[in-house]
């Protein structure tokens, strides 16, 4: 996450000012690796939570009266995770259905032939083919969010593995995305909310917009930590995983939120 997030103001008044203050030197703190000035003489002991951190209620109260004269202003969380206790470290890379969705335009590419390309065309995906795909992707001619494959025509998708793996992409039975029944997987995903992270293992994703009520944005906000949690036993982390959690929103600051899960 960007320093830019913490060190963006709240109105001028004391406790904003070190509010500010205090988050943008724990961020300095995490990211160096050395201790803030304030908390030099407790550096040795592992805080439970960063300095000026908040409640995800009281955080959101502070980012919707920053923003109060902008109610479209998007409201996002932050999380930085530890790739370095994974076995095998990969790009975060998941779907959610919201509690209030979001909207979020995807691409979605779809393995098919004759009837089935036709419903796949019907249900929305944009790009729809057979075995002359799998060359064009090699060749990097597409550029697409989600990828779906007939059973029949997945023996030829596997070729591709290496390119898609690393990616989240590939289709797979377990997923969900290898099937016969591609208009109804589409709908699915079309609904669905992409959640990921970047190289660093920090996922940065909307939760809802300041104008929302409370109660939705803390619902997505809540169903997004809980598919973390999932992630974190998918990929066999015994130690801590998330390390922190920011809430921000597009003008206000970033706040480090307390007992993260």
């Amino acid at each position: 996450m960007s320093s830019v997030l913490i060190a963006r103001a709240l109105p001028a008044t004391a406790a904003s000012r070190t509010l500010v203050a205090s988050s943008t030197a724990a961020y300095i703190s995490h990211q160096t690796g050395a201790p803030s000035h304030r908390h030099y003489a407790t550096a040795k002991k592992a805080p439970t939570s960063l300095p000026g951190a908040m409640t995800f209620t009281d955080a959101l109260a502070v980012l919707k009266a920053k923003e109060v004269s902008k109610p479209n202003h998007l409201v996002e969380v932050h999380i930085q995770t530890n790739p370095k206790v994974e076995k095998h470290s990969q790009p975060i890379r998941t779907s959610v259905l919201l509690q209030k969705p979001i909207k979020q335009d995807s691409v979605i590419l779809v393995f098919a032939e004759g009837k089935q390309a036709d419903e796949a065309r019907a249900a929305g995906a944009q790009i729809v083919g057979g075995t002359e795909l799998v060359k064009e992707i090699e060749e990097g001619k597409h550029k697409f969010d989600k990828c779906i494959s007939t059973p029949g025509l997945y023996p030829s998708v596997t070729k591709l593995a290496r390119i898609l793996g690393p990616r989240g992409l590939m289709p797979t039975t377990k997923k969900g995305t290898v099937t016969d029944d591609v208009a109804t997987v589409i709908r699915a995903q079309t609904a669905a909310f992409d959640v990921r992270g970047d190289k660093n293992g920090v996922v940065h994703t909307i939760i809802g917009k300041v104008n929302w009520d409370q109660a939705d944005i803390e619902g997505n906000y809540q169903i997004i930590m809980d598919q973390m949690k999932v992630l974190a036993q998918e990929r066999f982390v015994k130690k801590e995983w998330i390390k922190n959690v920011y809430i921000s929103s597009t003008q206000g600051p970033g706040i480090p939120l307390i007992n993260n899960p």
